[in-house]
């Protein structure tokens, strides 16, 4: 195929990639079912929220294997066997409120469409890093962009269709709309030819190239490849514990400023903050992905470890749901910013021939940090909660700011010589 034509095809492939991730990225919008699931069955809220930790560790762990599976199968394949187990999961989530069974939510939506989720998510952020060297952290702010966005388009259309049809059949049509529109993207998926470069694009010296990219088994003898996941962990765990309860603590400023006591616009002011949140959530990972093209991976991370941890700080001080709602949507656009620029920092340090592998298992952190995070916000009130996050921020601070790019992968072959590559 002529270099001209890969060049329109890599925009289409990206234009799929986004729509798989805006349809995984809904998963976010947990908390605007939480309240309706709690009244559909007289589950606790401790019960609904185990769900929440439960597909977000899942998320995680086998993100990493889809990671695997993208270098080993191919895009193609690995998707769609991602999306087609998170439109089923979604599905036997509406079964199990049906149903009354509070263990075939946590099987059905929190581990089937869990696994299909992190299977997913993976692809399209390896498949574009190999189609755009030349615009890495644009190419991944984009991608993951789709995925901070789902829950904006959740947290607007959810509400109303729980009013009109029942939160069981909500989430019947969602898991149908999963189904049908992340296989056909899924389909379109695939990589560029070995060797492969965008027109005018040269690597710069700093690049790990192609050839020289770490493999699984040489990037996790690094000590980079931990304060990567290091720095994924914490920044996720803050952000992930807010998100599982916006919408609450949302309604929670609304009553207590404008003396509203009415559930259902409570709800209705709950969703509109985490739908605001989440337009900053998929803007902020094309915007600090960007941002760090021109500044660095590291100076990013800094710049958002410092400010969420001050905000985190203020955060239980403030009464305005004006000022609460622009806190919400910068400490999203921070999560979704790590998202974003991660990829990029993995493969600057790594190389992008096996970053499917590599960063899916950096994805891990996800996972791991969705179930601190959760659990943080789920035993601890509003105050302790938001300032553990802050702690943890500042955590993450440190490690950015001692992080250094690894030395060559030639240091690392050395000392294992004719070590095969995994």
């Amino acid at each position: 195929m002529a270099n001209e034509n890969l060049m329109s095809k890599r925009w289409l492939i990206a234009i799929a990639g986004i729509v798989i991730q805006l349809l995984l990225g809904t998963v976010y919008a947990w908390s605007v079912f939480v309240k309706p699931v709690m009244a559909a069955n007289n589950w606790t809220q401790a019960e609904v929220a185990v769900v929440f930790m439960i597909i977000i560790g899942v998320i995680g762990v086998s993100a990493a294997f889809g990671g695997m599976l993208v270098d080993k199968k191919g895009p193609k394949f690995a998707a769609t066997t991602g999306v087609i187990l998170y439109g089923i999961g979604v599905i036997l989530g509406g079964v199990a409120l049906k149903a009354g069974s509070i263990w075939l939510l946590y099987i059905g939506y929190g581990v089937i469409a869990g696994i299909g989720n992190g299977l997913a998510y993976v692809v399209p952020i390896a498949t574009l890093i190999r189609w755009f060297p030349d615009k890495r952290g644009l190419i991944t702010g984009l991608a993951v962009m789709g995925f901070g966005l789902g829950a904006f388009f959740i947290g607007k259309i959810v509400p109303g269709l729980i009013l009109n049809i029942g939160v069981a059949n909500a989430f019947f049509v969602l898991g149908i709309v999963y189904l049908i529109g992340n296989t056909l993207a899924a389909l379109t998926l695939k990589n560029p030819p070995t060797g492969w470069l965008p027109d005018g694009f040269t690597p710069s010296a700093s690049t790990v190239s192609a050839a020289d990219s770490f493999s699984w088994a040489e990037a996790k003898k690094t000590p980079q490849w931990y304060m990567i996941w290091g720095m994924l962990f914490l920044n996720v765990s803050a952000g992930m514990g807010l998100i599982s309860k916006l919408s609450p603590m949302a309604q929670d400023v609304y009553r207590v400023a404008q003396n509203i006591t009415d559930p259902a616009q409570l709800a209705i002011l709950g969703g509109g903050v985490l739908a605001w949140a989440s337009i900053f959530n998929g803007l902020g990972r094309l915007f600090w992905a960007a941002v760090s093209d021109k500044i660095g991976r590291k100076n990013v991370f800094m710049i958002m470890f410092l400010t969420q941890a001050l905000l985190y700080f203020y955060t239980p001080f403030v009464t305005s749901p004006i000022i609460f709602t622009i806190i919400a949507c910068y400490l999203l656009s921070c999560l979704g910013g790590g998202f974003a620029v991660m990829p990029a920092f993995a493969a600057d340090s790594f190389g992008p021939t096996y970053i499917g592998k590599v960063y899916g298992f950096v994805l891990t952190a996800w996972g791991a940090a969705g179930v601190i995070g959760g659990l943080v916000f789920a035993k601890f009130t509003v105050q302790p909660a938001l300032w553990t996050a802050a702690v943890l921020l500042c955590a993450g601070f440190v490690i950015a700011l001692l992080f250094k790019r690894p030395q060559h992968v030639s240091h690392y072959r050395a000392a294992k010589p004719g070590g095969k590559k995994k």
